[in-house]
């Protein structure tokens, strides 16, 4: 197991190098001047040049970057154009409220996408089967902005039964932050949960005919008990290693659910970061996203191997 981490590890360290030339590369091709935005209508020469020489603006493009990786290394990844914080602090402030919108919104995918999944693989070719996959089509179709803005109307504005936007921090009132929370998890969580149970129903179809199940029924075994313990539990190998990486998916991809409600996370700091060109933001969200998407990866293959004892010998 421990050289399969290591070989896991040392296969990820080229590939983060990568991400952090392209996306360091990518942020000097944006148009505009980043100083030209810090000065605002003071637009002094001396300065602006005082500025790009703080920064280190002037420096050639590959000796930014390698200032900019070695920092990082050690854990600095520099200090904010816009507000004078350091990105690391900035990060630290916002990456807690994603992780809990992310987990919400996970949990409604598992309890909507995997009973839904084995409902409708054990159903096949009936009407919970044909309702199971328009759902799931539905919720791979509908856009999470238009879910969430129908949501507001319904239940915010009109029902008045949860609330419209913002946030309430866990640790102040555990309550509040969830039922705050509540809506745009639900949105998040949609997709998540159309594309789980599309792949339950699949694993499950790939058991439910295996020699092993039909044993289990030939032993006059319970046909729930068949089903979870026989044909779910050798179904679960996909599913998790999936959810590990949705959940990486959903840290990233949160960013218009939390400009819909007004959501103090990672998807609004980036969105702020490049509306007013804020390089070392921009450059260490992403490179702290792409590294939290890796570690996913990995421990979705950790999980993968632990629950598949045929590829420990591997």
């Amino acid at each position: 197991m421990l050289s399969f981490i290591l070989r896991r590890v040392v296969i990820a360290i080229p590939t983060i190098i990568l991400i952090s030339i392209f996306v360091f590369t990518l942020q000097k091709l944006l148009p505009g001047d980043p100083v030209l935005a810090m000065a605002g209508e003071e637009r002094d020469p001396q300065v602006l040049e005082f500025l790009r020489e703080k920064y280190r603006l002037n420096d050639p493009i590959p000796v930014q970057y390698f200032t900019w990786i070695g920092n990082a290394l050690r854990g600095d990844l520099g200090i904010s154009l816009r507000t004078n914080q350091p990105v690391l602090e900035l990060i630290a402030q916002k990456l807690p409220v994603t992780i809990q919108l992310a987990a919400m919104a996970m949990i409604f995918a598992l309890l909507i996408g995997i009973p839904a999944g084995i409902f409708s693989a054990v159903k096949k070719g009936t009407i919970v089967d044909y309702i199971a996959n328009v759902v799931a089509l539905s919720g791979l179709s509908i856009p999470n902005f238009w879910l969430g803005i129908m949501l507001i109307l319904l239940v915010s504005v009109k029902w008045k039964l949860l609330p419209a936007s913002g946030y309430v921090p866990l640790s102040e009132d555990p309550v509040r932050s969830i039922t705050v929370m509540i809506m745009p998890a639900f949105v998040l969580g949609t997709a998540l949960a159309a594309t789980l149970m599309r792949h339950t129903r699949s694993a499950m179809l790939g058991v439910l005919n295996s020699d092993y199940v039909r044993t289990a029924r030939a032993k006059g075994l319970v046909e729930r008990r068949v089903i979870l313990k026989h044909a779910f539990r050798n179904a679960l190998t996909p599913i998790v290693t999936l959810t590990a990486l949705l959940f990486g998916e959903l840290i990233a991809g949160a960013v218009l659910t939390e400009q819909i409600f007004t959501i103090p996370g990672f998807g609004k700091l980036v969105v702020d970061a490049v509306f007013n060109r804020d390089y070392a933001v921009v450059q260490g969200i992403v490179l702290v996203t792409a590294v939290g998407f890796i570690f996913m990866n990995l421990l979705a293959d950790v999980a993968y191997v632990l629950l598949n004892p045929r590829l420990r010998k591997q």
